[in-house]
């Protein structure tokens, strides 16, 4: 079977919710890596045979097919096409694997697979919410409600159910959180995240131009006693605003090439992707899937847990990732090791290509040949990529 390389990955560096990018419009925000990506590279925008954009809420200034917007804003030729992918939290991701398909397939050289989510700008569920609000109804349906009639759906309730099915403690909880801070907080300290962030300018807490060259949402002296005092967000649960992914804007990307398009490039690849899986889970549950689709991705490719250098794992709420190392029989010091979404945001689009991007880098570092990424999806769906570092 053919090949599918990265030879660039790179990624803003996340800001907080009306934080240093909340003045930049999102189809500028995904150009502005668009053309990173392309740049480091050393690619010629003209022979992108296609561009896939991972976006969750396509409303307003992320509405009409966003990518195509991004390809025209970041100055590529207007015959480059582009596409927009949604799969919840796993947007991203999965146009990586579009990608990676089209370049196996034969039919495609190069194909850029990148993210954006501005939640400053467009706040979370505000398609379901505004289309409710003009009278336009919801997206469950009548034969949907019957399938699960009076069942709760939501990923704050799944992410409790998660918890009681594999008996974590808020303790337990509020100490990986805790940890997801220090872990970010050390990477920054030590410039791990350097060569995959595009600097940028934003804006201070003043309006005036500001540096944004660092995730915003890290707290770099974090205090476990008072993460402890978060109050939670169910009366009889055990997750905190603390213990669940920041909400963020954002933008990250990857250049998935084939043989013929590395040779072209006369670029070294980062990375080549080494299997791809995605698998459905019940609704109910939500956020569990990642751990049948990590078994299936795993033995697909014949590999076992610990062949595997490095894992990312979204961390949407504590208690998945939590209960995926439970789950896996995984080594804990090699997942999220320079952190996550707890830290350092979650914006929902680019999540899978940011992930992506942090884990390839990470395996580079470190000498470690594979890297395992898996992502938890509205709807009870996971994504699972295993690459290879090159």
């Amino acid at each position: 079977m053919a090949e599918a390389y990265i030879v660039s990955a790179a990624r803003t560096a996340i800001g907080r919710r009306r934080g240093r990018l909340r003045e930049w419009h999102p189809v500028d925000l995904a150009a502005a890596v668009m053309r990173e990506v392309v740049r480091r590279a050393d690619a010629d925008p003209a022979r992108l045979d296609d561009v896939i954009v991972g976006c969750v809420s396509q409303v307003g200034e992320q509405a009409a097919n966003i990518a195509r917007g991004a390809v025209l804003a970041a100055g590529f030729p207007e015959h480059v096409p582009a596409t927009t992918v949604d799969r919840q939290c796993g947007s991203s991701q999965q146009a990586v694997h579009f990608a990676a398909q089209a370049v196996m397939s034969g039919t495609m050289d190069m194909v850029l697979a990148a993210g954006v989510e501005s939640m400053t700008r467009i706040p979370m569920a505000l398609a379901v919410t505004l289309g409710a609000e003009q009278g336009y109804g919801r997206p469950t349906s009548p034969g949907y409600k019957a399938r699960y009639p009076g069942a709760e759906i939501s990923q704050f309730a799944g992410a409790e159910r998660i918890a009681l099915k594999y008996e974590l403690s808020r303790d337990e909880l509020d100490r990986f959180g805790y940890e997801s801070h220090l872990r970010a907080g050390a990477a920054i300290r030590a410039g791990a995240f350097d060569a995959e962030i595009l600097p940028l300018t934003g804006v201070d807490a003043q309006g005036a131009p500001a540096p944004h060259d660092m995730d915003e949402g890290v707290r770099l002296a974090p205090d476990l006693d008072a993460m402890k005092s978060v109050p939670l967000l169910r009366p009889d649960g055990t997750m905190t605003a603390a213990t669940a992914s920041q909400i963020s804007d954002g933008a990250s990307g990857v250049l998935v090439v084939s043989e013929a398009g590395l040779k072209a490039l006369g670029a070294a690849p980062l990375a080549r992707i080494h299997q791809m899986t995605v698998l459905g889970g019940d609704p109910l549950m939500v956020l569990e899937a990642p751990i049948p689709a990590t078994e299936l991705a795993l033995r697909r490719a014949g590999m076992r847990i610990d062949d595997i250098g490095l894992y990312e794992v979204n961390e949407a709420f504590a208690s998945v990732p939590l209960a995926w190392l439970k789950a896996a029989g995984a080594d804990p010091t090699r997942l999220n090791v320079n952190g996550g979404a707890i830290a350092i945001g979650h914006p929902l689009g680019a999540s899978g290509a940011r992930l992506m991007t942090t884990m390839i880098h990470a395996l580079k570092a470190r000498g470690l040949r594979y890297g395992l990424q898996s992502m938890c999806e509205g709807g009870g769906l996971a994504n699972v990529t295993i690459v290879e570092a090159l």
